[in-house]
């Protein structure tokens, strides 16, 4: 019998705390510069600065700045954006491949080893994204594999539910 594999705790609650960064913005799993300069342990400016130096390391689907609407939104939803409210720049959103690039651009041993904290955090999520799918194909199937079988048995259950019919009588003389 295989034991499973134990994950120390250090580890489950930094992929809580990751999760928790994690946004679905324009059809992407996303985390803000912010973000990840906490994780990091640089301040965003420095991040940033190193971003802007490497530009041609993240191209379009590796990063890109929010709308003014998205980031209005964010900070609306969300209260630890209530800084952001009155910035006249707009944040960097990155995607998983944009935050493992930036542990190269980084190049510290702390966002070597964020980044692959994120990267497994965003592996994570996909498979469990794929697994629901699976599972709701497959009820989706059973569905209409047994719904022929079981509409008598749905119907004669709909009619004793429904409350029979009252015959009106005439009361009094």
């Amino acid at each position: 019998m295989k034991q499973k594999k134990r994950i120390p705790i250090i580890h489950l609650i930094l992929q809580e705390r990751i999760e928790e960064k994690i946004f679905l913005i324009r059809g992407h799993k996303i985390m803000l510069d912010r973000d990840l300069a906490k994780l990091y342990g640089v301040e965003t400016k420095y991040l940033n600065r190193q971003v802007k130096r490497n530009i041609q390391r993240f191209p379009q689907e590796f990063m890109f700045h929010l709308s003014v609407e998205e980031k209005n939104e964010l900070v609306t939803n969300w209260h630890r954006f209530k800084t952001m409210k009155h910035s006249s720049t707009l944040p960097y959103a990155f995607t998983e491949y944009g935050a493992l690039m930036l542990a190269n651009v980084l190049k510290s041993s702390r966002a070597i080893k964020m980044s692959i904290a994120i990267i497994r955090t965003f592996i994570k999520l996909r498979e469990i994204a794929v697994t629901h799918k699976d599972l709701q194909q497959k009820i989706e199937a059973m569905e209409r594999k047994y719904d022929k079988q079981f509409k008598v048995v749905f119907e004669a259950i709909g009619k004793l539910l429904t409350p029979p019919e009252k015959s009106k009588r005439r009361i009094g003389f």
